[in-house]
């Protein structure tokens, strides 16, 4: 048998994935693209579907050389050689290239737009972290740099979770300075790490030398006393920085939208600015409880051609979000049919079939048993399916035009006409 590629796996209807793969639903799939809509709606963000192949420079220009995301790119030449091409590891370098190629600059006010697509990223599997993942997210971008902007996304995002059901989430956040300010706090922190390196991992030591901001991301246990004395960011901020970071959080407190300030946030891309941003989910995720990150990006039109602008945006990996949902979701994103139809010979079956059909055009959804079974496996079906209601045609239902529609749920039954079935589904 040939079974999917590691790291990757089926999303099927609920009642054929075990308990403990509830990644795997499809109805939690469905309820929490349904809420993410519903909100980008609320917040007048509009739908952009970029290619999940993209040229490599895209990705190796925009996140930068030396990230991890770089590294677990799955890339590979066309086949005359003449492209490198990379299969998307994240969406906001994707979004800005469609920004600056189909001149979205040009349109007044911001560009505000969503996405939700697969990524791919050569990593190791585990919990909520696969090599085929998908994320939805916000990019927007335009010529202001505003607060308000982060401020109006995290009030989103609060209305999101709290819709899902998720409580147990915290908001942190941090400012990662811009270019004015950061080489030199960069300068500062390596001279600080100088005499700690030889306590640290040796993932600490790469990123000494190739981006030592990413130091203050390491989750290394033994590494942590010494990276608590690293220097702060935040203490370094120029002027226009601190200001914004202040100007944010007085925003986030009108809003009553709760944060911890975490001065060793950093995220794994080069790109970001200012403002940088993660929301960690509770104890369902374990270690990876990273649920929602990003940030500012402002100048990362320039770094792939495009004119100057400024951007924020988050990715949310929508596997996490779903182990991280209620246990009730999957009744909640039930979408069994509301009619199972089981019918007693040649007659009934034709009458079956016809009947379905004016239902389904009144907006019912419908199963009809296709194989002809006896009425005890027909229900058995039914209850299978998780079918609301049963109807049993035979010939005395089609002399009488009433039918015995039975509640599966309730274990009840009642006679009823057509237009009275019509309006106790639609009801339900």
């Amino acid at each position: 048998m040939i079974e999917t590629v590691e790291g990757t796996f089926d999303v099927l209807p609920a009642r054929f994935v075990k308990p403990n793969r509830v990644y795997q639903q499809i109805e939690r799939w469905h309820l929490v693209e349904s809420a993410a809509r519903e909100a980008f709606r609320r917040y007048g963000i509009e739908e952009i579907r970029t290619p999940i192949i993209e040229k490599l420079e895209l990705f190796e220009r925009g996140v930068g050389t030396e990230t991890d995301v770089n590294k677990e790119m799955f890339t590979f030449e066309t086949r005359e050689g003449s492209e490198r091409i990379a299969l998307r590891p994240e969406s906001t370098a994707s979004v800005v290239r469609a920004y600056i190629q189909n001149g979205l600059f040009n349109h007044t006010g911001l560009t505000k737009l969503y996405y939700i697509g697969a990524q791919f990223r050569h990593e190791r599997p585990q919990k909520g972290r696969y090599r085929q993942f998908a994320q939805l997210g916000v990019e927007i971008i335009g010529q202001s740099d505003s607060p308000a902007i982060e401020a109006e996304v995290f009030e989103m995002l609060t209305w999101f979770f709290k819709e899902l059901g998720i409580s147990d989430t915290q908001l942190l956040l941090n400012s990662v300075g811009d270019e004015k300010c950061r080489p030199n706090f960069i300068a500062k922190l390596k001279e600080s790490l100088k005499d700690k390196l030889p306590h640290l991992c040796g993932n600490c030591h790469r990123r000494y030398e190739t981006n030592p901001l990413r130091v203050l991301d390491c989750k290394v246990e033994s590494c942590q006393p010494y990276l608590n004395q690293l220097p702060r960011l935040t203490d370094m901020l120029c002027e226009e920085c601190d200001a914004h970071f202040k100007e944010l959080c007085a925003m986030l407190d009108e809003r009553a939208i709760a944060y911890r300030i975490t001065p060793r946030l950093v995220r794994g891309l080069d790109y970001y600015t200012k403002t940088a941003f993660e929301i960690v989910g509770g104890g369902k995720l374990g270690s990876q409880n990273t649920i929602v990150g990003g940030g500012r990006y402002d100048g990362l039109s320039e770094i792939l051609g495009g004119p100057p602008t400024k951007g924020f945006g988050f990715a949310s990996g929508i596997e996490r979000i779903l182990i991280s949902l209620p246990d009730d979701s999957v009744a909640r994103a039930k979408e069994s049919p509301a009619l199972f139809i089981a019918y007693l010979g040649d007659a009934a079956r034709k009458h079956s079939f016809a009947l379905a059909r004016r239902l389904r055009e009144e907006g019912v959804s419908v199963v009809v048993d296709l194989e002809g079974r006896k009425l005890k496996k027909a229900l058995a079906l039914a209850d299978n399916l998780g079918a609301n209601y049963a109807l049993i045609i035979g010939d005395n239902e089609i002399q009488s035009q009433s039918y015995t529609l039975r509640d599966m749920q309730k274990s009840a039954q009642k006679t009823c006409s057509e237009a009275e079935i019509i309006a106790i589904l639609k009801k339900d």
